[in-house]
C-alpha cells in the first residue's frame, strides 16, 4: 500500500511507456497530446519513459516539467536491432519510483515487458489501464509467424493482460477485436486524434514539393518507422510497379529505422527515384511535406490507428493503406486500401489519382476532421473514471463490453 499525500485538485495519472525514442513518431505524439490534455483538464500527468544511461539527475534519472506534465526518463538498455528503442528493465527501481509517486491512476503502454505493473497496481489498490497500441497477432505475422501460432500466442497474452488490468483501452474496433474474440469484457474504445490546426491543407508548400518531386508528375510519401512490421519495402514495390506502368512518380521517405540502409541500397540498385529524409523533428516541415504529396502510403498491416496517416489526411492528402490494418476503416473516402503487394498498392494509387484533385483532397480533410485530440482526451479520461474537467462533462469511452468502474477493486 503506498502512502498518500494531502488533497489535490485532480488525479495524479502516472503513465509508463516502453519503446519510445526521440525519433519515434506515433506513440510519442499520442503520449504528448494526451498528457497535455490531462493537464489542461486539471489533472497531474507524470510520464515515465526509458532513456540512455547517464541521463543525469538523481540515480541517473532525468526529471523535467514540460507542456505534457512531468516527464521522468529512466536509464534503460537499447533493444538490439530495433533502431534505438529502449526498455525499462529495472523492475525493483521502477517499483520504488512508482511507490514514491503515489499515483491515483496508472496508464501503461506496453503489454509485453510491463504487464507486471498491473499486478503491482492491484496490490497497491491503484486503478490501472493498459493501452493497446498494436495487434499482437498482426505484429507476429509480419515477422513470419504462421497465423495459427500467432493467434494462439496473442490470445494467451491478451487474456493475461485483461486479467492484470482493470481496463484495456483500444483505439479502434479493429484493435479491440483480438480481445473480444477471447471473451475479454473490460475493453473500452478511445480513439486517438490529430492536431487539425497544425496539420492542414494550408501547410502545402509549392517550393518544397518542387524540391522533392523535381519534374515528376506524382509525389508519393511514406512517413513511417523503417522496421519490419511497418512493411516499408512495399512503398518501393509500389513505386517500381507504377513506373513500370508509365506513371512518372517519385517517393519521399520520412522516417528512420533498422531497415533504412537496406531500402536505400535497393532504391539505388533499381534506380528508383527515392529520397530518404530520416526523422523530421520539425513539425511544420513535416506537415508541409505531407500537404505537398499527392498520395501518402501506409503499408503496415498491423497498424491499429496510424497517426502519420491521419496527419496526411488532415493535410488534405489521400492515403493508400493496407487493407489488413485498422487504417482500412479510418481512411474511408479519404483514400483507398490495398492488399499486401506492390501491384495492389499501385492499383490503389492510380484509383486515387483518377479522381479530381480538389475532390480527393477535400475528402481526405473531411475524414481527419472526425478525429480531434479533445474527444480523444475525454475518452481516455473516461476510461480512468476521471472527474469532469473544469466543470465540463467527460464523454464516456465507448465499450464493446460491460467494463465495470475502476474503483471496484
Amino acid at each position: 500500500m503506498n502512502a498518500r499525500r494531502g488533497p489535490r485538485a485532480g488525479l495524479r495519472i502516472v503513465r509508463i511507456a516502453n519503446f519510445v525514442t526521440p525519433a519515434s513518431g506515433g506513440l510519442r505524439t499520442a503520449l504528448r497530446e494526451l498528457g497535455a490534455g490531462y493537464r489542461a483538464a486539471g489533472h497531474e500527468p507524470v510520464l515515465i519513459v526509458p532513456g540512455p544511461p547517464g541521463a543525469g539527475g538523481t540515480a541517473g534519472l532525468r526529471d523535467e516539467v514540460t507542456a505534457q506534465g512531468r516527464v521522468i526518463t529512466v536509464p534503460g538498455p537499447e533493444l538490439p536491432g530495433s533502431g534505438g528503442y529502449r526498455m525499462l528493465t529495472d523492475r525493483r527501481g521502477l517499483q520504488r519510483l512508482l511507490q514514491s509517486l503515489a499515483p491515483d491512476r496508472l496508464e501503461v503502454s506496453d503489454r509485453t515487458t510491463l504487464r507486471w505493473t498491473g499486478e503491482w497496481a492491484r496490490r497497491a489498490r491503484i486503478p490501472a489501464v493498459m493501452v493497446s497500441h498494436e495487434s499482437v497477432d498482426g505484429v507476429l505475422r509480419t515477422w513470419g509467424v504462421p497465423q495459427p501460432l500467432a493467434r494462439a500466442a496473442a490470445d494467451r497474452l491478451n487474456r493475461r493482460t485483461a486479467h492484470a488490468y482493470s481496463r484495456v483501452v483500444c483505439t479502434t474496433e479493429w484493435a479491440a477485436a483480438e480481445f473480444t474474440r477471447v471473451g475479454v469484457r473490460n475493453v473500452v474504445r478511445a480513439p486517438l486524434g490529430v492536431d487539425l490546426a497544425a496539420w492542414h491543407p494550408d501547410c502545402r508548400s509549392a517550393e518544397l514539393r518542387r524540391r522533392w518531386a523535381g519534374r515528376s508528375a506524382v509525389l508519393l510519401l511514406l512517413c513511417s518507422r523503417l522496421s519490419q512490421e511497418k512493411r516499408p519495402g512495399r512503398a518501393l514495390d509500389a513505386l517500381a510497379e507504377l513506373r513500370r506502368r508509365g506513371v512518372d512518380a517519385t517517393l519521399v521517405v520520412a522516417g528512420d529505422g533498422p531497415l533504412r540502409a537496406r531500402l536505400e541500397a535497393r532504391a539505388r540498385a533499381e534506380r528508383l527515384p527515392t529520397a530518404f529524409l530520416g526523422h523530421l523533428a520539425d513539425r511544420s516541415r513535416l506537415a508541409a511535406l505531407q500537404a505537398g504529396a499527392d498520395v501518402a502510403l501506409a503499408p503496415g498491416p498491423a497498424e491499429t490507428f496510424g497517426l502519420a496517416a491521419l496527419e496526411a489526411l488532415a493535410c488534405g492528402t489521400p492515403v493508400v493503406a493496407s487493407a489488413a490494418s485498422a487504417l482500412a476503416g479510418l481512411v474511408g473516402s479519404g483514400g483507398d486500401t490495398a492488399l499486401d503487394d506492390g501491384p495492389s498498392f499501385a492499383d490503389a494509387v492510380q484509383r486515387v489519382l483518377a479522381r479530381p484533385e480538389p475532390a480527393r483532397r477535400a475528402a481526405a480533410r473531411r475524414r481527419a476532421e472526425g478525429y480531434g485530440w479533445q474527444p480523444a482526451v475525454d475518452a481516455f479520461l473516461a476510461a480512468h473514471d476521471a472527474p469532469a474537467p473544469l466543470g465540463r462533462p467527460v464523454a464516456a469511452a465507448s465499450s464493446p463490453s460491460a467494463a465495470g468502474p475502476l474503483g471496484g477493486w
